[in-house]
């Protein structure tokens, strides 16, 4: 098939959180799997000019309301991926990627119009005529829209489908009514059938409604956000409408990336056989380099989290504080100052036994993966979650909120058993879940539940080939509705 991937962040060129590597990994799986693959990305001024040595420019008039933007599509191969982005220093050329100094940039609406149509516009100049675009996240979620409404009569989009990825329903694009114009849209998209949100435009919810497919990523997630406000945020109606074109996909690892055997940044690889021996050098590791103290017999429990609200993790600080004569904690990671201010004092309160690191170490998380013994993630929500598969890839059993893709991945009972789990937002039973972990610690069931972990298939081969049964899917809907 002729696939185009339009998001606004993918791996090795722009990242700020999950859906970079998502959409990174996904490229490059759909490529390898004999596809013919196109990835459209904004060209920010992250993206250095060596990284588009190679490629070509041409000029691309993209329509803004009554003006006309002169970007340019720059091009390049990548492998068997060609990366084409949108370069429009006004909106683009700019520090970080959505904010700067933790508030959106004020124009987030005209920056991503502009993208959008220039993905549209830019496909119409190198030829490519897709079977399918997907578009990831709010900030592409108008191209189901421009397809349906502003292209529909366009020959060269006569076949093209739309598959729509929600990765986090609480990230919605919702702006002002003024950039409908910008945008290309009449008052009669104004409509709560179509755009209008609340009185604002949802670039989330074009995607929502136009996409001949929607997809989002895990069984359970696609499930609780037509069920709760609390996970649909508001969208939950729109949603149950569309369920019979609404699909859970789970995510996969890169396994090149993710893997114990392989990783340079371990003080010891190891793979199944040899577990025992490469986590406890790997702990001890981690140990020297935290200040944490050197004792091989206490569970070292990992976190490695962006720290906001939904992550729980304000409900894992009260929670564990009580636990920590009986175990070690290693935090990584950034984000909300009153929660940064709690991880710092409970580090003080508890030296030796505690360590927070307020900062995004690459290189620090891959260690830390390999030589925690349990991993916790007690989300409040999680649509996928990367961590937990992550972990079990390394030997850490996870303890997790029985929500989304943590439900999907994390079993506690029976044979399958991986992990343990607790009730999301529920601080005194992520207690509990906690304490039956570092019960069970040392025990005989241990190694089976480890094992389990480690053997999980999180490979993306699986997702790969759910995700081109749905584009065709969508290519036969949208035929149908032609």
């Amino acid at each position: 098939m002729k696939i185009v991937l339009a998001a606004s962040e993918a791996v090795p060129f722009c990242k700020t959180g999950g859906l970079a590597d998502v959409v990174g990994a996904m490229g490059r799986k759909l490529g390898a799997a004999g596809h013919d693959v196109m990835l459209f990305l904004p060209r920010y001024r992250a993206i250095a000019a060596d990284t588009l040595q190679g490629g070509l420019s041409k000029p691309l008039p993209i329509k803004l309301g009554a003006e006309t933007a002169q970007a340019s599509l720059r091009y390049m191969q990548k492998g068997k991926l060609s990366v084409c982005f949108i370069d429009y220093p006004p909106f683009f050329d700019r520090e970080g990627l959505y904010q700067r100094d933790g508030a959106d940039h004020a124009d987030n609406d005209r920056r991503f119009i502009l993208f959008s149509r220039g993905v549209l516009e830019g496909l119409k100049e190198t030829g490519f005529k897709p079977d399918v675009i997907h578009a990831h996240d709010w900030q592409t979620g108008l191209i189901p829209a421009y397809l349906k409404r502003l292209y529909r009569d366009d020959p060269f989009f006569k076949s093209t489908a739309s598959v729509f990825t929600l990765h986090n329903m609480a990230y919605q694009g919702n702006f002002p009514p003024s950039c409908l114009e910008a945008a290309g849209f009449g008052s009669e998209d104004f409509t709560p059938e179509r755009l209008e949100y609340y009185g604002k435009v949802s670039f989330l919810k074009a995607g929502i409604v136009f996409s001949d497919i929607l997809t989002t990523v895990s069984p359970t997630y696609a499930r609780e956000i037509q069920e709760s406000s609390d996970r649909g945020f508001g969208m939950e109606g729109l949603l149950s409408r569309r369920s019979s074109s609404l699909f859970g996909v789970l995510n996969g690892l890169d396994l090149d990336i993710w893997n114990p055997e392989r990783d340079q940044n371990l003080a010891r690889r190891f793979g199944l056989a040899d577990r025992a021996a490469g986590k406890a050098a790997c702990k001890a590791a981690v140990q020297a380099a935290s200040g944490l103290a050197a004792e091989p017999r206490k569970p070292l429990i990992g976190v490695i989290s962006r720290l906001d609200y939904q992550k729980g993790l304000d409900l894992a600080v009260a929670a564990l504080e009580p636990l920590l004569s009986r175990c070690q904690l290693a935090v990584v990671g950034t984000g909300d100052a009153a929660l940064q201010q709690s991880l710092a004092g409970l580090e003080r309160r508890h030296p030796g036994s505690v360590h927070f690191r307020q900062a995004f170490d690459d290189p620090f998380a891959h260690q830390l993966y390999a030589g925690s013994d349990l991993f916790l993630m007690p989300s409040r929500f999680e649509p996928c979650g990367l961590g937990q598969m992550i972990a079990m890839r390394y030997g850490a059993v996870p303890v997790v909120s029985r929500t989304g893709g943590l439900a999907d991945t994390v079993v506690e009972e029976g044979a399958r058993a991986n992990g343990f789990l607790a009730a999301p937002g529920d601080a005194a039973d992520l207690g509990r879940a906690l304490d039956r972990a570092l019960a069970a610690f040392g025990t005989p069931a241990w190694d089976a539940r480890a094992a389990a972990a480690m053997s999980g298939d999180f490979s993306w081969e699986r997702s790969i080939d759910r995700y081109v049964d749905l584009y065709k899917d969508a290519a036969s809907r949208a035929a149908a509705a032609a």
